[in-house]
């Protein structure tokens, strides 16, 4: 059996604008993502809630759910989906992901 063809980065941020499917990304592999429970889902959305009301008005922004992380580790590229991130960076300027949250 071959191995499913690896897909470009730009074709893959295509796709997740449009699919109906979230997949993680890493080196041009897709990896489609499970459903979450509900107390993981509530879990989530408590620390989202905490968090946003932490930073107001501050130059710091949460993120949650559908908005990937971008990351290059050995000039291989990797997006994930974060339950929750922080972004203070301002070169973060992309609507899709971000590259550089708060460790």
């Amino acid at each position: 059996m071959s191995e499913p063809a690896l897909v470009p980065v730009d074709e893959y941020l295509a796709r997740e604008q449009d699919g109906e499917v979230r997949h993680e990304y890493i080196g041009g592999a897709l990896h489609a993502m499970a459903g979450a429970s509900e107390e993981h889902n509530t879990i989530s959305g408590n620390l989202f809630a905490a968090l946003h009301a932490h930073l107001r008005g501050k130059p710091c922004r949460a993120f949650m759910v559908d908005l990937k992380v971008r990351l290059q580790i050995a000039r291989t590229d990797i997006f994930y989906y974060p339950d929750v991130m922080v972004v203070c960076d301002p070169r973060d300027t992309d609507r899709y992901f971000k590259r550089f949250p708060r460790s």
